[in-house]
């Protein structure tokens, strides 16, 4: 046998080890192992149920955080909005006998004054007054012809006519107004009412009677009386 023949002989010696672990590592695994395995599988299936449960709270959680933000954003903004329309509507309310004293002024004036240059300056700053508080968002109510509204109009008197429907103003004493869509105040109006039913010509005939026969005294009342005479 020369060196090369028992160098190859070697070789196939160490090799066989190789060859009986990969038969041996080909075996089907025993029962506990398969038993572990589905233990661990199982495990790792509930730890992941929890983890993806837990990050659904959160999500849900989160979302709903975000949506009452957003909320109260909006709502903080529709507050600001509101505080801003009616911010000056303290002040606008006193300011309101004075547009009432120029108005009835102008109402009064004697036609020989009209033309007069401060007459005219004084109508000027009317009409700058008036056109400051309608961009401020002041606007007059209609009264006159209406139907009476009692969340705009407040009436002070009332009048039997047959002239107008039940229930129209027909008189205005004191201008109303809102500001922006709020009644700032209200109308002091007259508001026409139904006429209370007079008696009839027969109904007066029909009453003289029935007063006359029970003031006139009857037979027996006759005879009673004759007696007390005699």
């Amino acid at each position: 046998m020369t060196d090369r023949d028992e160098k190859m002989g070697d070789a196939t010696t160490t090799e066989q080890p190789e060859t009986v672990i990969e038969e041996t590592s080909g075996a089907p695994p025993d029962g506990a192992a398969v038993a572990l395995a589905a233990e661990m599988e199982a495990t790792l299936r509930q730890e992941l149920a929890a983890a993806q449960a837990k990050a659904n709270e959160y999500l849900d959680g989160w979302q709903r955080a975000r949506a009452e933000l957003s909320n109260y954003r909006k709502r903080v903004e529709r507050e600001q909005a509101e505080f801003g329309k009616y911010a000056n509507a303290a002040l606008i309310a006193r300011l309101l006998p004075i547009l009432d004293d120029l108005q009835r002024a102008f109402q009064t004036l004697p036609a020989d004054l009209r033309g007069l240059t401060w007459i005219e300056g004084i109508a000027l700053i009317e009409r700058k007054l008036n056109a400051i508080l309608e961009s401020e968002g002041l606007a007059p109510i209609e009264a006159v012809g209406q139907p009476f509204d009692p969340t705009i109009h407040q009436a002070v008197m009332q009048e039997e006519t047959d002239q107008h429907e039940e229930g129209t103003v027909i008189a205005e004493f004191q201008k109303g107004y809102k500001l922006n869509d709020r009644v700032l105040r209200p109308s002091y109006v007259k508001v026409a009412k139904k006429p209370t039913p007079q008696p009839t010509s027969d109904d007066a005939r029909s009453s003289d009677k029935d007063s006359a026969s029970t003031t006139q005294p009857g037979p027996h009342e006759r005879a009673s009386e004759q007696a007390a005479k005699e």
